[in-house]
């Protein structure tokens, strides 16, 4: 019977990053939202953006030793980690429980994979408020989930200073 009751649960996601703007997204959302998300299963995610290591070849002469590729992706896994474990606290001191989730890719095609692959409800995200050049030059994730999500997508700005 539990597990009927369990597999009727909202899945709302909260994708994050190390920005003061997804810190300030999270605190939001626990706070804003608490009351309806009681009955949800959250998921924190985060991207590990896929390594361009072209500087690393360039400075090889073309052979990047093994061993240097696999610890830098190590590395960038770990402060991956890091951080979800630090939002995991986060949600903790609020008492909500959560789990956390974190995949290699482009963070905006990662994010919307995951979306469909957990068969997400709702997924909250912010935005860094950039420009229209930034956003030309370096693109939007939040647009990017918007207009490509297979679900509603809550983005919380951060309000200007």
């Amino acid at each position: 019977m539990e597990q009927g009751k369990d597999s009727e649960k909202k899945k709302v996601m909260v994708a994050i990053d190390d920005s003061e703007s997804s810190h300030y997204t999270l605190e939001w959302f626990l706070d804003k939202l608490r009351g309806s998300i009681a009955d949800s299963n959250v998921i924190i995610f985060t991207a590990q953006p896929n390594s361009d290591l072209g500087y690393l070849h360039a400075s090889t002469f073309g052979t990047a030793p093994a061993d240097l590729v696999a610890s830098i992706q190590e590395n960038k896994k770990k402060i991956a980690l890091i951080l979800l474990d630090k939002a995991k606290d986060i949600c903790a001191r609020h008492r909500v429980d959560v789990e956390i989730m974190t995949e290699i890719g482009d963070p905006k095609e990662a994010i919307c994979e995951a979306v469909e692959k957990l068969n997400i409800q709702l997924l909250v995200l912010g935005s860094h408020n950039r420009g229209p050049v930034q956003r030309a030059f370096l693109g939007s994730v939040s647009n990017y989930c918007v207009h490509n999500a297979k679900c509603p997508v809550l983005v919380v700005k951060k309000p200007a200073v």
